[in-house]
């Protein structure tokens, strides 16, 4: 739209003319900032040729320094890949050593005296694995209605396990049993039921209720074997 715009002449007499804005022409920001970006490139390039002409003339120049300023450039790169493969080196054999402590304790019961429950649930877990059970998992906790660690048997039953991790002179007793008799197939849908301690049972109707409902017991002295040989006891239906 024109607008009109008066002002007063030399001579001192009042003119009134009329002018039309200009618009500006779309795009002109994304046209700017266009041209800015493919100037980077070139802000980033100029340096770059420059150094490039600058290492040539110098190794035109001095062909000897060159050569040994290479030289001294690979040692350096070729002594820090040395050292990094050295400490990676060594990590891996500290992780090692320490894999190896960890099995050659786990292969001692009397590790198991010492530890919480959920410590002693993540053992046995341990040598579930090393016995070749599948898939196992630790899910003891609030709520796990008796079932502290699950697996898949060689043979492929699933396997539904409770420990309990007891003083050498407090036995399992028949309550516990007849609790986890009562979750291990309906709840759970173990097809194998374990108990397994680190002490005993009392000899009584839990143990005969075990038998009976084909749940394995597995007490102090046939998980010592067990985690000394790696192989589970036969028939995991080992109680005294």
């Amino acid at each position: 739209m024109p607008y009109v715009k008066s002002h007063i002449r030399r001579d001192g007499a009042r003119v009134r003319a009329h002018y039309r804005k200009r618009r500006r022409a779309r795009g002109g920001g994304a046209a700017r900032r266009g041209r800015s970006g493919s100037a980077a490139p070139l802000l980033w390039g100029v340096p770059a040729l420059v150094l490039v002409v600058l290492a040539v003339d110098f190794v035109r120049r001095h062909p000897y320094w060159s050569v040994l300023l290479v030289a001294v450039v690979g040692l350096a790169v070729a002594g820090l890949l040395f050292a990094r493969a050295r400490q990676r080196a060594r990590q891996r054999a500290e992780q090692e050593r320490q894999r190896a402590e960890q099995a050659r304790r786990d292969r001692l019961i009397a590790v198991t005296d010492a530890m919480s429950g959920p410590e002693f649930e993540r053992w046995f877990a341990r040598l579930l694995e090393a016995s070749g059970f599948r898939q196992v998992t630790v899910t003891g906790g609030a709520g796990d209605r008796g079932a502290d660690v699950v697996a898949v048997a060689p043979d492929g039953r699933r396997v539904v396990v409770q420990c309990k991790r007891q003083s050498a002179h407090n036995r399992v007793g028949s309550a516990a049993i007849q609790r986890f008799a009562g979750t291990c197939r309906e709840v759970h849908g173990g097809q194998l039921c374990v108990i397994v301690t680190n002490s005993f049972f009392t000899a009584g109707d839990g143990v005969r209720l075990a038998r009976q409902l084909d749940i394995a017991l597995v007490d102090r002295a046939a998980l010592e074997t067990w985690a000394w040989t790696r192989t589970p006891p036969p028939g995991l239906c080992v109680a005294r």
